[in-house]
């Protein structure tokens, strides 16, 4: 985990690093996988946007303002397609549910094939380096996954939530909406009927030859077939609270700069985070990435108490909503101020913690960032559809004027 130090000083420090490569190098080298500690060509910003220590917004603008967006679109359409994942799949929320419900039932029918894919013992070795890899660091490049999604899907045949379920389990930015769509991308769901295929000559091209030659690969990828439709649902609408007295800000693992997010007039009288012990059970996570969310939630909490010097308490052990109550009381707060955070576990479990204040006498109130709200609705169908309208709405749409 050292390559991803848990603070947002660390992610401004990476942004500041990369920003000069983040147009034509980036263009060129991006779908290059040059193997574990070799990825000095992407950003590797991924971790930290995830649970926006950065936010996309604040990507966004720090590239275009040094490049402009025809120069930096597609580091900038990589960065958008994880707004779009979230707003598609916040107005489709029945695919998450239909995927929860599906993994628990694999699950109890687990093979040794299975076990072998995991542990990298397939015999197939790209996939194999890859699987060790992510388990190992937490990471594997964006070209990598869909590879090893292509593979496990169509060579190994086994059911693609499984294998999401295991790249949700190890990554540092296992994020549910951008991971479960990608992997039903790559099945042929999301796009219905389109699928991905990994080829033997693309694997060897993209990683410098490490794998070549690579055998053993399936030759077609026919769609995996599911019966269930998902009618687009209008997202709900979030918005900003008012301010109001005896006030607390629980803050979210969803999004660790609370100080950005446009709750500027807002006197908080007290702060809360955590990063729940039930939620790392329920989902199984690796304790890679336990720990860094861990971390990264303590950051949070530091910077947010300080910027309303408002006491900051540390949630954590089993009976999170609980503890969020414990917490209100003790501060005799009226009312809670939340991030509605994107569908996915921290959705269930801020819904469970809301329901639990209300029953306790202290209302809830929401917000969201405006980013999310201008860009959710916009995902109504497949990317470059939403890309070509949010691009719209995206800072320093012209080059910058050359320096003299």
């Amino acid at each position: 985990m050292t390559d991803w130090i848990p603070t947002r000083n660390a992610a401004m420090q990476r942004l500041t690093a990369f920003l000069p490569a983040a147009a034509g190098d980036y263009r060129k080298m991006r779908n290059h996988d040059l193997g574990p500690g070799r990825h000095g060509h992407v950003s590797r910003l991924s971790p930290w946007i995830r649970r926006r220590l950065v936010s996309e917004e604040e990507v966004v603008a720090a590239v275009t303002a040094l490049h402009g967006l025809p120069r930096a679109e597609k580091f900038v359409q990589e960065v958008l397609w994880r707004t779009y994942w979230k707003g598609w799949l916040e107005q489709r929320p029945a695919v998450w549910t239909d995927y929860q419900r599906d993994l628990a039932e694999l699950r109890s029918a687990a093979s040794l094939d299975l076990a072998d894919a995991e542990a990298g013992r397939t015999g197939i070795e790209p996939f194999d380096a890859w699987a060790r890899e992510l388990v190992e660091t937490g990471y594997v490049h964006n070209h990598a996954r869909m590879w090893f999604a292509s593979i496990w899907i169509f060579t190994l045949k086994l059911p693609w939530q499984l294998g999401a379920d295991f790249f949700f389990r190890h990554l540092l930015d296992g994020d549910p909406a951008a991971n479960t769509l990608s992997w039903r991308w790559v099945a042929g769901l999301h796009t219905r009927g389109k699928t991905y295929l990994a080829r033997p000559d693309n694997i060897a091209r993209y990683t410098a030859g490490r794998f070549a030659p690579v055998t053993g690969l399936a030759g077609r990828a026919e769609p995996v077939f599911e019966d269930r439709d998902y009618p687009r649902e209008a997202p709900p609408e979030v918005g900003r609270p008012a301010g109001a007295d005896a006030t607390g800000l629980l803050v979210t693992g969803e999004d660790l700069t609370p100080e950005s997010a446009g709750l500027e007039g807002h006197r908080f009288v007290a702060v809360a985070a955590g990063f729940p012990s039930s939620l790392a059970a329920r989902n199984r996570l690796a304790p890679m990435v336990v720990e860094f969310a861990t971390a990264a939630g303590r950051d949070a909490l530091a910077r947010a108490a300080g910027h309303w010097t408002a006491p900051g308490t540390w949630l954590d052990g089993p009976g999170y909503a609980d503890a969020v109550v414990r917490w209100a009381r003790g501060h005799d707060l009226e009312r809670v101020v939340m991030h509605r955070p994107a569908v996915g576990p921290w959705r269930d479990l801020s819904q469970e913690t809301a329901n639990a204040l209300a029953s306790d006498g202290v209302s809830v109130a929401w917000f969201r960032r405006d980013w999310d709200d201008a860009l959710y609705p916009l995902a109504r169908a497949g990317f470059f559809g939403f890309w070509k309208k949010a691009a719209q709405r995206l800072p320093s749409r012209q080059a910058p004027a050359a320096s003299s």
